[in-house]
Order: C-alpha cells, then structure tokens, then sequence
C-alpha cells in the first residue's frame, strides 16, 4: 500500500510539472475545464497562415498517470469522423505504448497537429486541381458564342440561381437555450436553421470556437433540411460519443416535423451517471429551443400528416 501511495504521489508530482509546461508552451490554447478532477483541453490547428482544420483534445489525467495509465482523452472535430477519427485515435494510442510511464499529452498534442496539416496539404492540392479544372472550363465557356436568346435567358437564371445558392451557405445566427443540470452534469441546447449541408459544418465549426463548448464532453447534434425540388429530406446525427443520443435527438425532430432545423446538445459531465436520464434532459433541452425559437406549436407536438404526406422520401447524408 505504501509503495502503491508513494507512486500516485510520484504521478501527481509528474502531473503537475506537465501540466504547467504545457501550459507556459501553449498559452492561451490550454484550457483548465476542472482542477479538481484534473481535466484540460487544448485546442490544436495545422499551423498554416489561414488554418483549415483544427480541433480541440480534452483530456482527463487518472491518480496513476503516466506511471502506469494513459490520460483519458477525447478529440472533439466536427469534420472528424469514421475511419479518420479511429487512425489518428490508433496513432495516438501506438505512441502511448512506445513511452509506457513517460508523459504523453505534448506528443499526442504534436501527432494531432502533423494530422491536421497532412489533411490540410491534401485539401490544397485537391483544391488547386478544382481550380486548374474551372480554368479550363471557364476558358472553354469564354470562347463559346451564344446567338440564341432564349440560351441567354437560361444562362442568366442559371447565375442567379447560382447566387441565391451562394447566399444559402453564410453562416447562419445561432441560438442559444436555458441550461438543464441534474446531478453535477449541465445540458445546453443550440438551434440554427440551416438550407445546405455546408451550413451544418459552418455552425458546428462556428460552436467549436467557443472554449466552453468546445470543452463539453459531448456535442450531440441532429438536422432536417428538406428540399424542395426533390421532395425529399436531407438529414443526420452524431452521437459525439454519446452512445445513441443523436438517433433519440433525430427521431425527436422527425416527430416533430421540423424541416430546416438544426439542433446541438452539449453536455458537460459531472462525475456521476445519469442512466436513460441523460436522454431525456438531451430531448427536453432540444424540446425547449425547439419551442423557445417558434420551430413548432408547443399546443400540438404531433405532426401535420396531411400536409406533408408528399414528404415521406428520406434522404441520409454522408
């Protein structure tokens, strides 16, 4: 037991000299969520000028850290998913193994940050490809004359239709609802309408800068954007790691037939587990914005069957 007690302390020891180095390194990218419970989160961008990806790594150090347990870690991306999120997760826990009983957390910081700039190079030369390919065309399209009038007329309600298309993808405003805490855990609730699946990213990206959100142990989300020329709904979920809870989020706007709504739920985990209970503050905090921001009639929560009986299709975004 002794022996066992003079490790911890040797850990804690450990800890504490990381923790403020990686602090003087970072600066005001490392964040103190709770000292008590010895939780941080640092945000991490590629480096570049004008950064495309970043995201934010939140960490939980145990009493036995790093003599003989890994930090509890959580990367939080909007854009992170699939087999993206479980390489860089496997590359993180590879490097853990080859320093077993070393601190971790700057190495983990560095390897995330490497990603974020392989991707970025990646997205640039994709880019730069798109951009060679429109050249061409545009030059293509420049050297075409147009002796038909009623060709003309279709070009030009084809660049308006363009710029309202362009138009759909500003950021839109952000709402924000009233907290639910229960048992040291804290729901917030968070509501755009959104036209495009652009606008979804736009807003998770737009959440993620913000500390506290981005510090939230989970940003649950759901939406529903229905389009009108094809009669269907464009729609999806994330979980964010908590098992299940976009589904539950989903199927709650989908009961409530709200089209063109996005919702996200952050949580904040307190320590305790709050069982089936977690699902119903997520829907009630979904419910409430839902309501607070006039999505639908709070007098009548079921749907209007007749009137959307020629929206039944369903579409599924990747």
């Amino acid at each position: 037991m002794a022996y066992v007690a003079a490790e911890n302390e040797g850990s804690l020891q450990s800890q504490k000299e990381e923790v403020e180095a990686l602090s003087s390194i970072y600066g005001d990218e490392w964040c103190v969520i709770d000292e008590s419970s010895r939780t941080f989160c640092i945000k991490i961008s590629d480096d570049l000028p004008h950064p495309k990806y970043s995201a934010r790594l939140q960490i939980m150090l145990p009493h036995d850290y790093p003599s003989s347990a890994p930090p509890i870690y959580q990367i939080n991306a909007a854009w992170l998913r699939g087999l993206e999120r479980i390489k860089l997760s496997n590359s993180l826990e590879e490097l853990y193994l080859e320093n077993l009983g070393e601190s971790i957390i700057f190495l983990w910081v560095e390897k995330i940050r490497e990603f974020l700039l392989g991707k970025s190079q990646s997205l640039k030369t994709v880019e730069h490809n798109a951009v060679r390919k429109n050249t061409e065309e545009e030059e293509e399209d420049n050297n075409e004359v147009i002796t038909d009038f009623g060709a003309l007329k279709i070009k030009a309600d084809h660049a308006h239709k363009s710029l309202d298309h362009a138009s759909d993808d500003e950021i839109p405003i952000i709402k924000h609802g009233e907290t639910i805490t229960d048992r040291r855990s804290t729901f917030q609730p968070h509501l755009s309408r959104v036209v495009t699946p652009r606008q979804v990213t736009m807003v998770l990206n737009k959440l993620y800068e913000n500390k506290k959100i981005a510090s939230a142990t989970h940003n649950i989300y759901a939406y529903r954007i229905y389009c009108e020329d094809k009669q269907t709904y464009l729609q999806d979920c994330d979980d964010d790691g908590e098992t299940a809870a976009g589904g539950r989020l989903l199927h709650l706007l989908q009961i409530l037939d709200v089209c063109n709504v996005m919702v996200v739920v952050s949580r904040w985990y307190g320590g305790i587990l709050l069982g089936s209970d977690r699902f119903k503050h997520i829907n009630n905090c979904a419910r409430n914005i839902l309501v607070q921001e006039a999505c639908f009639s709070s007098q009548d929560d079921s749907p209007k069957r007749g009137a959307n009986s020629k929206k039944q299709k369903i579409k599924k975004t990747n």
